[in-house]
């Protein structure tokens, strides 16, 4: 049996045991987009909402969803992560969220990376939903990753 399966010898769901696994250095790094109107964006970066400083706000959910993926992410381990860092930057279409997360482990960090940039995300757009409820989150996706038996990947 493939020793990273999620399922144990009878079919059923288990978490993947990684007691065996070196200690590696491991980083990941996710994005999300939210796309929105050109005034809607304008106000965003320019720090004037409604409901105060959405970009703060982005980058601290970011990095709670980050230590929190265990408890939303069923099969996930719990780490101990080493750093999370957040940039949002504005982009033509409204908003990019980029996350980097990074640990000393046995696992990797992609669920990590992966679901602080959602959860980014979707706080940006409660942020802005006031003013603009046609913003929507266009994408999450994650973009490289290294450490580990399997090494470095990165999207094309």
């Amino acid at each position: 049996m493939d020793d990273m399966n999620h399922l144990d010898d009878e079919g059923n769901v288990r978490m993947v045991d990684v007691g065996s696994k070196e200690v590696t250095s491991r980083i990941a790094v996710a994005v999300a987009v939210v796309e929105m109107a050109k005034e809607t964006r304008n106000r965003l970066f320019g720090g004037d909402l409604p409901k105060g400083d959405a970009l703060a706000t982005v980058r601290i959910a970011a990095i709670q969803a980050a230590k929190r993926t265990p408890d939303l992410i069923p099969l996930c381990h719990p780490i101990a992560i080493t750093s999370v860092d957040v940039d949002v930057s504005q982009i033509e279409t409204g908003a990019r969220i980029e996350v980097s997360v990074a640990v000393d482990g046995k696992t990797g960090v992609e669920m990590e990376a992966m679901t602080a940039a959602s959860i980014g995300a979707l706080t940006m757009y409660d942020m802005i939903k006031g003013i603009d409820r046609g913003a929507r989150v266009v994408c999450v996706e994650l973009i490289s990753k290294s450490g580990g038996r399997s090494g470095q990947w990165r999207r094309d």
